[in-house]
């Protein structure tokens, strides 16, 4: 095969593909990718109107198909209408990126000490990063198995689910207003997404079903330059990643060019899980 003979296997034209959390740092870059790379691209997220009219400018930005679906992917019966509204309008679907997260609009709840944290607010934690993960991934998984031509499904875990947060990288660190760490929960429910991707890829491979996790790092999205030097300092790479840089792990995982890929995390972290 000549050089230029692979180029196609990174191409999605004619794919559905569903993206939850459409609308956040991360979301909006994921879609744009995939739209980019020719995918016909679903923008879920809470607000309608977001969903809606991010899905107008990627249609767009891209001339390609898009839709924008509210969703509580926390609710299976929002889940189950989400991804039937999505085969009424495109027939299949063949990229599932499993993104949605939450950190709570109680940050005071969110950011509590381990020895102070609220069970109602681990639960309101875990219904979305766990329970919704799981929610969605079965609900496309059975649609995937239905259409009979396989699929793939990235989902979006954290490097705090493969190693523990360094505290001392929050020392004097303050973002959105007030002082930051990273909760038990955060990592916990992290660590289930790895564990999650792992026995769906095993389960679903004879139905040809790829399942990965995309696992990033530190993203700079607004923290105050004294985090942004002591995290920095513990990465090889000597910086915080960009929100963009995470886009090409994405489009490997949902594209043929990880045809012989399942199970696995893709670590985006500029080194900082080598040591």
């Amino acid at each position: 095969m000549t050089k230029s003979g692979y180029r196609h296997m990174f191409e999605l034209e004619g794919r559905t593909a569903i993206v939850t959390g459409a609308t956040g740092i991360l979301g909006q870059r994921f879609c744009r990718g995939l739209a980019e790379f020719g995918a016909n691209v679903v923008v879920v997220d809470l607000d309608q109107e977001k969903c809606s009219q991010f899905a107008s400018e990627l249609e767009q930005d891209f001339h390609g198909a898009a839709m924008g679906i509210q969703c509580d992917v926390s609710q299976p019966e929002s889940v189950g209408n989400m991804v039937q509204s999505v085969v009424q309008r495109f027939g299949h679907i063949d990229i599932l990126h499993n993104n949605a997260a939450s950190k709570s609009a109680d940050l005071d709840a969110f950011f509590a000490s381990t020895e102070e944290y609220s069970l109602s607010e681990w639960r309101k934690i875990m219904s979305v990063n766990v329970d919704g993960m799981f929610l969605v991934a079965q609900a496309v998984g059975r649609q995937m198995q239905l259409q009979q031509t396989g699929g793939s499904i990235v989902q979006t875990a954290s490097i705090y689910g493969i190693v523990s947060s360094d505290k001392r990288i929050y020392e004097g660190s303050f973002y959105l207003g007030r002082q930051i760490s990273n909760p038990a929960v955060y990592s916990t429910s992290k660590a289930a997404v790895v564990g999650l991707t792992k026995y769906l890829a095993a389960n679903w491979a004879d139905a040809r079903i790829r399942v990965n996790a995309l696992v990033p790092a530190g993203v700079e999205s607004g923290q105050n330059d004294t985090f942004k030097a002591r995290y920095s300092a513990r990465v090889p790479m000597g910086r915080m990643a960009q929100p963009d840089e995470m886009v090409g792990a994405l489009i490997f995982l949902a594209s043929d060019a990880s045809s012989y890929v399942t199970g696995q995390c893709v670590i985006v972290d500029g080194g900082l899980s080598a040591w």
